[in-house]
This record gives structure tokens, C-alpha cells and sequence, in this order.
């Protein structure tokens, strides 16, 4: 019974720590620098763009991580879902639209998150750049300057990223570098 209350509370403690995470990195998409240096679109889609790439960066850390990052991994999506209901919701979004909405929403996440993992994997920086170019900055054809620093500012993130355990990251301290 003992083990029990413990694991329930140790749940409960995860959560709040997963809670405080999801704040901190959806603080860091919202950085003003992104959008002023880095030519992340200031709309609604440029910030879900900017949330997704952050928390998609989050997640491939916590991949390479021993239990229970995976464990983490879940709530922080699940954290993620439960903002964008939000959100969507707030932006007047009838509840039987929501469903779909979501499910339009997590399609393009996980697309986004894949395409950015293999960018990733890539030395050469021209696949991440036009990766964010296209799906963070919107434009569809070219490579622009902005592309190569939020790619710089990528791979800076996965760096500092790299050097976080478990339970630095659940600190969220200095998760990200500044933009």
C-alpha cells in the first residue's frame, strides 16, 4: 500500500514538473527575437510553428535519455494537445470542429517533428535550413537568410539541449539559447 501512495505521488510530482516544463519551453517559442531576428512569422500559425519546433527539440532529447524520459515524453505532448484544445477554443472554434482541428493539428506536429529529426541527422546544414524555411518561416520556395540563423539557432538548441540529464531539463533551466 505504501509503494502505492508513493508512486501516486511521485505521478503527481512528474505532472507538476511536466507542467512547469511545457511553461518553459512555450516561453521560449514566444521569444521577441524570434520573431524580430529570425523572421519567425508573428501569427498564429508562426507560433505554432515556433511551439512545435521547441517542443519537438525537447522530445529528441528526451529520446536519448534513459526511463522515465519516455514517460515524460507523453506528458509533455499530452501538455502540448491540451494547450492547443485550448487555444483553439479561445479562438471561437465550435467543439465539434475541435476534434478535427486537433487531429489536422497533431498530423502536421508529427510531420514536422520526423522532417526536423532527419534535418537534424544530416550534417549539412541545407536540408534543416529549408526544413524551417518552409515549414517555420512559410515560404515555400528558396533558401532566404533567415533560414540559416533559425538553422544556426536549431543546432545551437540541440547542443545546450545535449548537455541537460532528465533532470536538468526538468529544471528548465536554460533549456534554450537566446535567439
Amino acid at each position: 500500500m505504501d509503494a502505492m501512495v508513493f508512486n501516486l505521488f511521485k505521478s503527481g510530482k512528474r505532472r507538476r514538473e511536466v507542467e512547469a516544463l511545457y511553461v518553459a519551453i512555450s516561453a521560449a517559442s514566444r521569444a521577441p527575437n524570434l520573431y524580430l531576428n529570425l523572421a519567425v512569422p508573428d501569427t498564429v500559425e508562426g507560433r505554432f510553428e515556433s511551439l512545435i519546433l521547441h517542443v519537438s527539440l525537447v522530445l529528441r532529447r528526451l529520446k536519448e535519455l534513459p526511463p522515465p524520459a519516455l514517460d515524460v515524453s507523453k506528458d509533455l505532448v499530452d501538455d502540448l494537445f491540451k494547450d492547443l484544445d485550448g487555444a483553439l477554443r479561445e479562438l471561437g472554434v465550435g467543439d465539434l470542429s475541435v476534434g478535427k482541428k486537433i487531429k489536422a493539428l497533431a498530423q502536421a506536429f508529427y510531420g514536422r517533428a520526423k522532417a526536423l529529426d532527419a534535418a537534424l541527422a544530416d550534417p549539412d546544414t541545407a536540408q534543416l535550413e529549408a526544413v524551417l524555411t518552409r515549414n517555420v518561416l512559410g515560404i515555400a520556395d528558396g533558401a532566404v537568410p533567415q533560414g540559416a540563423a533559425l538553422a544556426s539557432y536549431v543546432r545551437r538548441s540541440t547542443e545546450l539541449l545535449s548537455e541537460h540529464s532528465l533532470s536538468g531539463i526538468m529544471k528548465a533551466d536554460r533549456l534554450f539559447p537566446a535567439p
